[in-house]
Order: C-alpha cells, then structure tokens, then sequence
C-alpha cells in the first residue's frame, strides 16, 4: 500500500502538469500511467505529427516550388521513413523529459492501470504484474480520450487506420481516404498530400473544421485543392470495404452515390472518454450521456475529493486545455485563490498549410449571440514578410463589439497562424481593446503586423488596405 496527498490518473499533458503543480505546492504525489508518459499528445498525437508536417512542408516545397525560389535539382529523393524516424525521435527527446521532470519533483510514478475502489482509494494492476492499493487525500482523474471505432469500419493497422496507426507509419500509401474532416484528418491530409499522395477527404457536416470560421475554411479548402486533395463536404460514408488492393468506400451525399478506391482508409471521426473500467459507476462518479466525467469550474466531480480535468470531462478536448485545467485543478486542491477557465476563449489550431487558428467567436456566432458586430480584416497579401516567406495566402480577421471595440474572437489563416493568436488571445483575457492593439507598435517586417493592421480596420482606419 502507498499513501499520497495527491494521486494523478493518466500522465498525459493534462496529468503530468497536474501532478508537477500539486508537487510545487508542497503535496506528496504519485501519478499511475499504464502506457506512456506525456500520453498521446507526445507520444503519438501532437508533438509527432509537427514533425512529419515540416517534413512534408520541405517536401511540398521541393516538389512544387523549387523552381520559383531558383532552386533546381534532379531526381528528387524524398525519405518519408526518414521523416518517421525524425518524428519518433522528436517523441521521445520530450517524453524522457517528463520522466526527468518527474524525478525533479519528486512524483512517484507507478506503471499500470488504475481503478478507483472507494473514495481516496485506487487499486492498480501493476504493468509488470502484481496489484497495488494506493490511497490519497485528493485523487485527479486525467485519463483522455481514444478514437471513435464506427461499427464496420474498426481499423486493422493496415488498410483501415486510426490516428495512431497513422502517426507509426513508416511508408505512405499511393492513394487514400480520410473519413472526418476535422483537425486530426486535415493534417494528415496535409502530411500526405505534400508527399504526393491522392488524397480524399469525406466530411459529413457542410464543411472541413466544421466549428471554424466558414470563410476560413473556404480559403483552406481551395489550398488543399491546389495541394491535389479531393474535399467531399456534407457527404456521408455508408460503408468501407477492403479489397485486395486496398479500400473502397462508398459515399452519398446530393449527387448521389459514389465509390472511392484506395491503398488506405484513415478513420479521424472525433473522440470518446476513457471513461470505462476506471470505477466510476463503483464510486458513483457522475458522467454525461457520452460518458464524461461532469465537473465543475474549480474541476471537482459529484465525489468529495475526486476531481477530473482534460478529455475526459469533454470540455475541449486539445492538450492545452487540459494542461490548464490541471494546473487550476491543482491549485483548488492546495486552497489556493480559486480561478477559473473561459473554455470559449482558449485557443484553436489546425496546422494545415495555410494553418487555421482562432478563439472565441466567428463572425456568424457573435451575431447569433446578439453582439452589435463590428470585423477588422487584413490579407497576408499585403504583408510584406508573407511576400517574402512565398506564404500569402489567408489573412487576419477580429471579431469586436461595434459599441466598445472589445474582442470577441479571432480567425487567422495563414502562414504561421498558431503562432500569431496569443497577442490577440492575451488581449481579449485582459480587457484591451482593438484600439490598444492598433496603437501598439509592431515591428516591421514580420507576419504580426497583420494584427496590428486588422485592428486598424475594425476602427474604420487601416493604412494598408
């Protein structure tokens, strides 16, 4: 038997900085992983799949665009199992850090699957063998998320694929189909496709990145188009077949029905809790109809002392949500002044190239919700380190309050887009306005003068458009 202050299920990114935070406030913490530490994100979600996307941006750019940046060369060699390679090692440089992070802070780390037995009690099976009783004041419950399996499409590793059978590829097929067109499938339809790969890509809802901007999503979609990627919105899969060769995947939507053939199918249909086998009914943990965990704003569940953060309570399930609300989780634990998240207002990417990035509302959300909307727009095309970059497709658009120039939201797509939302996200959490942003002086030339000059634009006075 072990005894902690704090006992963390799930050593993902929402996990391991819940249990690094509870340890630099002074609690006495272990933390059960049955798998991984650093959880999909590191392993075989986020931090891989950046990797394989500069790649392919490299390859894309070769491929294509050599030509315009005086660039010439013969017989164009492109590795892609190299480029597995380089994204396993990226993996596992950050998942050792964790470990070291883990001993720095002195979380005990015990390897195996963990079940709540009783409030403040987990009963572990061991990884290598043996069960385990360990007991804790405060128990976080962090254990994500895992793939949607449709009945009649359950990947094989093969020719059907999950994410994670995806990320582990080490060769690419010549063709393939990517059933859900939201953040997970546009990115690997943009690694694919920068390799040369025909890709098709079925959405069932009227558009690609279905909760983004639609005016966004119709810039991304003509990119993909010049990228060779077949985009079949508002389309329905009715079944996937394997074949000897391949896959084929019958489709319907308006035109009627049609069939795609292809080496490979990758299955990217959302998520689902992993939320059974880990006691809740036992301890009568409440969970929604979908099976996440239900809590508060300070991450408490119906339990005395057992709390949730991350994918499991279904929030917004993106690594760095999860990460806040461990460290918000851990903070209420230690009785610290009490703060709390506006999951609205977190930030959204999607590295496709151009990228997609925006918080808060869209355009036709704002209206929706009454606001009196005044939008300030500004195209990379006339943006001087775009033009520079060869990256200037997309632009900037902030959503304010027409009364008091306040922030309601922002879509960037373009180059680097990720990187350019936190001004506008810090703005909006600390009450500028889009005022404050124009007035700040941006450097010259760099991609943030966009913002700078979309301000300008929701005040009725841009210079350079």
């Amino acid at each position: 038997m072990k005894q902690f202050d704090v006992v963390v299920l799930g050593a993902g990114p929402g996990g391991y900085v819940a249990a690094i935070k509870a340890a630099q406030l002074g609690k006495k913490v272990g933390i059960i992983e049955r798998e991984y530490l650093g959880g999909v994100c590191l392993n075989v979600g986020c931090i891989p799949s950046k990797a394989l996307l500069r790649n392919a941006e490299l390859a894309y750019l070769l491929r294509t665009e050599a030509k315009e940046f005086g660039i010439s060369f013969d017989n164009l060699q492109l590795d892609y199992a190299a480029a597995y390679k380089r994204s396993r090692e990226v993996s596992q440089r950050l998942t050792k850090g964790i470990s070291f992070l883990m001993k720095k802070n002195n979380i005990e780390v015990i390897n195996g699957e963990g079940k709540l037995t009783a409030p403040g009690k987990l009963l572990v099976e061991l990884t290598d063998g043996g069960e385990e009783e360990v007991l804790a004041q405060d128990i976080i419950l962090a254990t994500g998320a895992h793939a949607t399996v449709i009945p009649g499409m359950e990947p094989d590793g093969t020719k059907i694929l999950d994410y994670k059978h995806a990320i582990l590829l080490e060769s690419l097929p010549k063709s393939a189909v990517i059933i859900g067109g939201g953040a997970v499938g546009i990115e690997f339809a943009t690694v694919w496709s920068g390799y040369g790969v025909e890709v098709s890509v079925v959405e069932m809802l009227p558009h690609i990145l279905p909760n983004e901007d639609e005016e966004a999503v119709a810039e991304l979609a003509k990119a993909l188009k010049k990228r060779g990627v077949k985009v079949f919105a508002g389309t329905k899969v009715k079944s996937v077949a394997r074949t000897e060769t391949g896959t084929k995947v019958l489709i319907e939507s308006e035109k009627g029905e049609e069939t795609l053939e292809a080496e490979e199918t990758l299955v990217a249909v959302g998520f689902k809790p992993n939320s059974e086998g880990i006691g809740l009914e036992e301890v009568g943990v409440e969970t929604d109809k979908r099976g996440f965990v239900v809590v508060d704003e300070r991450m408490r569940t119906n339990i005395p002392g057992i709390w949730a953060i991350g994918d499991l309570t279904g929030k917004l399930l993106l690594a760095h949500t999860a990460s806040a609300m461990g460290i918000i989780c851990a903070e209420n634990i230690a009785g610290k002044e009490p703060r709390t998240l506006d999951y609205r207002m977190i930030p959204r990417a999607t590295y496709s190239s151009p990228q997609v990035a925006s918080f808060g509302y869209t355009e036709a959300q704002a209206k929706e919700a009454g606001f009196a909307v005044k939008v300030g727009k500004f195209n990379f095309q006339a943006n001087g380190k775009a033009l520079g970059l060869g990256e200037y497709q997309g632009w900037v658009k902030v959503i304010t309050d027409e009364k008091y120039g306040e922030i309601l939201g922002a879509t960037i797509v373009g180059p680097e887009a990720s990187e350019l939302l936190p001004e506008l996200v810090l703005a909006q959490a600390n009450e500028l306005t889009v005022e404050e942003i124009a007035h700040s002086v941006h450097a010259h030339p760099t991609l943030a003068e966009a913002l700078m000059e979309a301000a300008e634009a929701a005040l009725g006075s841009a210079i350079h458009s």
